[in-house]
């Protein structure tokens, strides 16, 4: 849209119309230290040329996993998209509409959502899910508050080997609620049983694990579950990888109660991190208690299918003292991606998609373990398509030195705790040319 300029014969009107007589006296509830008295320091007016050019050149900068092999994860996943995710999610009636409130006028974006909702249901095994959630993080901490609502229990047991991002965001989420949170060891690379077992008891609202963890590692989910409801009320919380679920045992499988992850690897593109959305799926008996949009099939007055809100248990739609959450919007553009992705990819799409990331993952580690002065860091951990290794020098020389080679080796471990480790993640997108050519670049790079 192009820039439309107020003339100071307009400004005048519009003052005039307000009651004040300038802009100074428009403002002058303002403390006058927070009024600027200088004038901005700008460049001289561009051309629209010019701005082009300018913001190209910005753009420009930054190096895209188009151009650069990237071995980034920790959440976020640079999985291949097919070019008709974009195409059909940037049409206008998707790419410009907003919440779904008045449903008679919304039906594709509700009906979106409720095939967007089948998928998660069929893909964790669950029997209802919800809209999606701001991100996985959020997710994770809705789901222990809905556990506490669940049980009337408040206190929350959970793994140490889970995102430590996540666990900010529940601390935060949590705080002043009255919801004891108790952190479980973890050893070598996974959730300590022994320690768990310590810490659970028939107080307990609930247990959250991650798996694949934030280490890439696959958790001992029927160990997990057998000592979590054990409990007399102890729900499991499962927070999983979507693309993963194509291949390991399903949550349904060993008895999750709520299954949650962030669903970015399903048609979303990194996007510097965001925007993410959360899923968030369980068992039917909870439905009432679950957080954010839930959209149902009925029929109308003339018998026809139609998709409405239903549920509805959030704080726009009830008392706030009632409501389950103020989650008050979905990632509806997100989960949108999500749903054509799925589509198109199609049971055996997303299934080849796990594998090809598994098995190359595990090419990668073997032939990194190599290498003199690397190793895995956890050697007896099963893991999907993250892993973490030692290094001989610090993580984050490496991968400074990798950008010479456009490369993005991985995420440095030190700022969580870990001096001398890089957690690398491979996606399908990788060939075998890709990995030979950085296990080359690790091996001279010490």
């Amino acid at each position: 849209m192009p820039y439309i300029s107020t003339t100071e014969q307009e400004r005048k009107e519009m003052l005039k119309a307000i009651g004040v007589e300038s802009f100074k006296e428009l403002i002058s509830n303002i403390p006058d230290k927070f009024v600027l008295k200088e004038k901005l320091k700008l460049e001289p007016a561009y051309s629209e040329q010019q701005v082009s050019r300018k913001v190209f050149q910005l753009m420009n900068s930054n190096k895209c996993t188009q151009a650069f092999d990237s071995y980034l994860g920790a959440g976020v996943y640079d999985h291949f998209i097919p070019a008709a995710v974009d195409t059909i999610v940037s049409r206008p009636e998707f790419y410009t509409s907003y919440t779904p409130y008045q449903a008679e006028v919304s039906q594709g974006t509700l009906q979106f959502v409720y095939e967007y909702q089948t998928m998660i249901c069929e893909l964790t095994g669950m029997e209802i899910a919800n809209a999606s959630m701001y991100d996985g993080a959020s997710a994770a901490a809705e789901a222990i508050l809905m556990a506490v609502r669940s049980t009337r229990k408040n206190k929350a047991i959970i793994a140490g080997s889970i995102h430590p991002t996540y666990i900010n965001v529940i601390k935060r989420y949590t705080e002043g609620l009255e919801i004891e949170l108790d952190f479980v060891d973890s050893k070598d690379g996974a959730l300590d049983l022994k320690d768990l077992e310590k810490k659970v008891n028939d107080d307990i609202a609930c247990v959250l694990v991650q798996s694949p963890n934030f280490f890439g590692n696959i958790e001992d989910m029927f160990a997990i579950e057998k000592i979590t409801h054990a409990t007399k009320k102890g729900l499991l919380i499962v927070e999983t990888d979507p693309i993963g679920l194509a291949i390991t045992t399903s949550p349904a499988d060993f008895n999750a109660d709520i299954v949650i992850g962030e669903g970015q690897a399903l048609g979303n593109n990194t996007n510097y991190g965001g925007p993410l959305f959360g899923f968030f799926a369980t068992k039917l008996s909870m439905s009432r208690m679950m957080p954010g949009r839930i959209v149902g099939e009925t029929l109308d007055v003339a018998g026809k299918k139609a998709y409405a809100l239903t549920l509805q248990a959030r704080e726009q739609h009830i008392r706030r003292v009632k409501a389950t959450s103020n989650i008050c919007s979905n990632q509806s553009l997100c989960t949108l991606a999500a749903t054509v992705y799925m589509a198109l990819m199609g049971r055996e799409g997303i299934k080849e998609v796990a594998t090809q990331s598994m098995t190359k993952a595990h090419y990668l580690a073997d032939e990194v373990k190599k290498l003199k002065g690397f190793s895995l860091a956890y050697p007896q951990q099963t893991f999907f398509k993250e892993f973490v290794i030692n290094t001989p020098i610090p993580a984050a020389k490496i991968i400074e030195k990798a950008l010479n080679h456009n490369i993005y080796a991985g995420v440095d471990m030190k700022p969580f705790g870990y001096d001398n480790q890089l957690m690398i993640a491979v996606t399908e997108k990788k060939t075998k040319a890709d990995l030979d050519k950085f296990v080359k670049f690790l091996k001279e790079v010490k």
